[in-house]
């Protein structure tokens, strides 16, 4: 008998090959919530690429409120740590937790998330969390690292295939700054 889960999803090209992956042997409900997505603009393209995408493939999808001021205040004062540092086990823990809460309260079983098919996402850490979440919750987490068996590439190849609008930041400012910054030093 399949399970229901509730996965947490960061954005529509993530949650291609893990929806994939997890739908046929879970009873599966999509959950977006990602208060570290700046700008508040930036935030709403990938929200609304998601509802068209979960549309596109019958996913039901929870979308949280946008809340960018409890991010701020979870990672105050981390404001030069690099990506995949403290801030970025803060930011996975506060959108787990988020994601437990809501499952508890609407009789899931288990919970996933999307993060770990990201090649600068650190899976080992993402299951560390989870695991410690799904204790305090008395629900299952799903371990997982997405990224591997190609799966990082076969999410690549199917937002090409579905036309989804892939960013070039994880979704945090400081993330965005990265990014800028490699991207400049790119074109000299």
């Amino acid at each position: 008998m399949s399970k229901k889960m509730l996965l947490h999803i960061c954005c529509a090209p993530c949650s291609t090959h893990v929806v994939e992956s997890l739908k046929s042997d879970n009873k599966l409900t999509g959950y977006f919530y990602n208060p570290n997505i700046h700008p508040e603009s930036e935030y709403l393209l990938r929200e609304n690429e998601m509802k068209s995408y979960a549309d596109l493939i019958n996913l039901d999808l929870v979308c949280e409120e946008y809340d960018p001021e409890r991010w701020f205040e979870l990672t105050s004062g981390m404001d030069d740590l690099p990506e995949g540092d403290k801030r970025c086990s803060i930011c996975y823990e506060m959108r787990l937790n988020k994601c437990a809460c809501y499952a508890e309260e609407h009789s899931y079983d288990i919970i996933a998330t999307t993060l770990s098919i990201s090649p600068h996402k650190n899976a080992e850490k993402i299951n560390e969390i989870g695991s410690r979440i799904d204790d305090c919750h008395k629900l299952q987490f799903y371990e997982a690292d997405f990224k591997k068996k190609g799966g990082f590439e076969k999410s690549i190849q199917m937002s090409k295939q579905f036309g989804l609008y892939r960013q070039s930041y994880c979704g945090c400012v400081f993330s965005k700054k990265e990014s800028e910054k490699r991207a400049s030093q790119k074109k000299k």
